[in-house]
């Protein structure tokens, strides 16, 4: 590992750690034993810091989606692993979502890039969701002003449930992404047909 991706997993861990606003360069510096100029060589601000871990962030949530949408015959499985595998990427990366509001506020491109983002996954998740349907998981005829919400309820639980389980759960790593997988699970319910209700019961409520 060179130098500049030290810099990265311990700015990371630093940040998700003490927070994104308590942690200077010169903290990852002295965490790394090296000066503050040599980092300053491969990144002279901070800012610059969050916007490659921002960047590392879509880019695993990219693959993540990508091998969902590639799934012929998707199954309810395949949309409880999607559910879980983003709660450990966005737990990964916590301190963005912990600090979201403030690092928007602070980084313009960062901004730009979250309401770009934030049109393209509706059309991802449209497409995931007409996956489901076409393979008898979800119900048919569902309304679109219904999914239209579904997708809005998604991101904000999906951009929020860090800040909860903080201020609120205070769940270790393993029990939040559980259960904050399971929440998000909950909003398909009603969408499954008879035979996957049953089915999600069995294998994820306990």
């Amino acid at each position: 590992m060179g130098t500049k991706e030290k810099i990265l997993a311990k700015a990371l861990e630093l940040y998700n750690e003490k927070g994104y606003n308590t942690i200077t360069t010169r903290h990852i510096a002295a965490e790394l034993s090296i000066s503050p100029g040599n980092l300053h060589y491969h990144f002279k601000h901070s800012e610059d810091i969050i916007k490659i871990l921002f960047s590392e962030l879509i880019v695993k949530m990219d693959e993540l989606l990508n091998e969902m949408k590639k799934k012929e015959n998707k199954v309810l499985k395949d949309l409880y692993d999607f559910t879980f595998s983003t709660c450990e990427i966005f737990y990964s990366y916590r301190f963005i979502f912990v600090n979201f509001v403030d690092i928007l506020n602070n980084i313009p491109e960062i901004k730009a890039q979250y309401e770009g983002i934030n049109f393209s996954r509706k059309e991802e998740f449209y497409f995931i969701f007409s996956g489901l349907q076409k393979n008898n998981i979800f119900r048919e005829n569902v309304p679109e002003f219904i999914t239209d919400c579904l997708t809005e309820q998604i991101f904000i639980i999906a951009d929020n449930w860090l800040t909860h389980n903080r201020m609120i759960s205070k769940f270790g790593k393993e029990k939040a992404i559980h259960h904050y997988t399971l929440l998000q699970m909950n909003l398909f319910y009603p969408f499954l047909n008879d035979e996957q209700q049953k089915l999600y019961e069995q294998q994820y409520i306990q």
